[in-house]
């Protein structure tokens, strides 16, 4: 008994620097795939805020042509992109979504960032349970103000739960693994090498 005990105090502690690096790249693993899932997110959403304040910028189109004043869809219930147009005073002009029967509204905050860099890429969360990958950008021309381009983060959610999930196994079973091997290598080493023989006395 005391044998084996000595065989997993020696395997625990030649294993555990290297439980902790399996544990840490992991980790590291599953944030940066998370974080190029919640990235990517914004991909389709810069192009239309851009295309859309481009399109007043030049005239070809009107904030009115673009977004109904009375939008039907609510932001809850749909996964597709959407856009509001913003006037220069932060007003909500029109929507391809509604927010509780309302135009989206946004904290002043984000207007504020927008003048001072041009654009804003941020998670937008309007309602409990419900959080958008939202992207604002400025327009002008004959009028100026802003467009806000969203999309619902749910399925990104789902995936990332996913990616959450796989890590995980994958940590456990890593860490498994590596230490039935690093055990059955210490077992399979002499005897002699777990314990010091005990020293003789001097006479």
């Amino acid at each position: 008994m005391t044998h084996h005990k000595a065989v997993l105090a020696e395997t625990f502690k030649n294993w555990l620097p290297l439980a902790v690096t399996i544990i840490i790249l992991t980790g590291l693993v599953a944030v940066v795939v998370q974080q190029n899932y919640r990235q990517s997110a914004n991909d389709p959403q810069i192009q239309i805020a851009e295309d859309v304040a481009t399109a007043i910028n030049n005239g070809s189109a009107t904030p009115n042509a673009i977004v109904s004043p009375t939008p039907t869809t609510d932001i809850a219930s749909s996964l597709s992109a959407f856009v509001t147009v913003f006037s220069a005073t932060n007003t909500p002009i029109g929507s391809s979504v509604s927010l509780g029967g309302k135009l989206p509204t946004l904290p002043a905050g984000v207007f504020n960032y927008v003048k001072l860099h041009g654009e804003d890429r941020f998670t937008w969360q309007p309602q409990p349970g419900l959080r958008i990958a939202a992207v604002v950008t400025q327009y002008s021309g004959p009028s100026s103000g802003y467009v806000l381009a969203g999309r619902s983060l749910r399925d990104i959610e789902v995936r990332e739960g996913q990616l959450n999930i796989m890590a995980l196994i994958a940590g456990l079973l890593a860490l498994i693994l590596t230490f039935l091997i690093y055990w059955w290598n210490t077992k399979q080493l002499p005897h002699h090498q777990h314990h010091e023989e005990p020293k003789e006395e001097a006479k």
